[in-house]
């Protein structure tokens, strides 16, 4: 199949395709869809998944996706649920990706694309946060490099994706305002995260030590001019999470839910950490509303606001 590239979604890998003979209108169908993913702008991630997941659905059959009809899409569709064991959250990916192709690459109908792939309900699932004390063991276990070191520190203070972490570049560290910039990031979409004083003094202590080249805060140490790849980092907090004994609350991204918690439990306004982490819609980062630890025991209770004398026993 042509759809070559690979991506890791969800626990399921997919892996290019063995060289084969294709015909031309393979080729040009993967073009086509390369071309209307260029066209909108999307991001390098989203066209990696989006490729990988038509490139599965054809080396899953060994057809052009063009050849595929609506009932084997759908069988399909069931193999990942129910073999693969593919949760709802990739799923939604899965569907996106085969929406984006039927419609922009091969013109079906709306309508009837929608009926074909349907979308799930998405499980409203809460996010599971470390506390400051977890967090400060990840950060001070045994075995864990400088750069290792820096690379969590940042993600965690500033509430970062792993995608911006690894895309950081010296100037987007603003020290006199005190800010990180984020350059297109998801939804391609440009902000400024939180640089805190001991954060800045982690970088300048990192910077100084490894004197990174090519512009990347954290350069791969195996591929020269590029960034550190994204699994690389996983791989980084995964080791890093298991001396700490942490528990596994969904990875690295866990570290961004927990500054947002932290954040709100500091007192720092919902529309602020909004635009910190760069969430387009206020609902989204309302979630935390539901995690963060309330400390009951200094809340004044109600009747406090009450006058003393309106809460005597009448006299008979």
């Amino acid at each position: 199949m042509v759809y070559g590239g690979s991506s890791w979604t969800g626990g399921v890998v997919v892996r290019p395709a063995p060289p084969v003979q294709t015909d031309g209108a393979m080729t040009i169908l993967r073009q086509r869809l390369h071309d209307e993913m260029d066209i909108r702008g999307l991001s390098r991630d989203t066209k990696l998944a989006y490729a990988g997941w038509v490139s599965r659905l054809a080396r899953y059959y060994d057809r052009s996706p063009d050849q595929i009809n609506d009932q084997e899409i759908r069988a399909f569709l069931l193999y990942l649920l129910r073999e693969r064991k593919v949760k709802q959250g990739t799923m939604g990916s899965v569907i996106s990706a085969l929406r984006f192709f039927y419609r922009r690459v091969l013109d079906r109908p709306t309508k009837a694309i929608e009926e074909m792939l349907p979308r799930a309900k998405k499980p409203n699932v809460r996010p599971r946060v470390y506390s400051p004390e977890q967090v400060g063991r990840l950060l001070q276990v045994e075995g864990i490099n400088l750069k290792h070191r820096t690379m969590l520190m940042t993600t965690y203070a500033a509430g970062l994706r792993v995608s911006e972490v690894v895309r950081l570049r010296a100037e987007d560290i603003l020290s006199e305002r005190g800010q990180i910039r984020v350059v297109q990031g998801k939804g391609m979409k440009d902000r400024y995260t939180v640089l805190s004083p001991r954060l800045l003094e982690a970088l300048r202590a990192y910077w100084r030590v490894y004197r990174p080249t090519a512009g990347w805060m954290f350069p791969s140490r195996k591929r020269a001019f590029h960034h550190l790849s994204k699994n690389a980092m996983i791989r980084v907090f995964g080791q890093a999470a298991k001396k700490a004994k942490l528990p596994h609350y969904g990875g690295i991204h866990s570290l961004r839910h927990s500054f947002a918690t932290h954040m709100l439990e500091a007192g720092v306004a919902l529309p602020v950490i909004q635009r910190m982490l760069g969430h387009s819609n206020l609902a989204t980062t309302s979630r935390y509303l539901h995690v963060r630890r309330e400390n009951i025991a200094e809340l004044k209770g109600l009747l406090e606001a009450i006058d003393p004398k309106a809460l005597m026993e009448p006299a008979a």
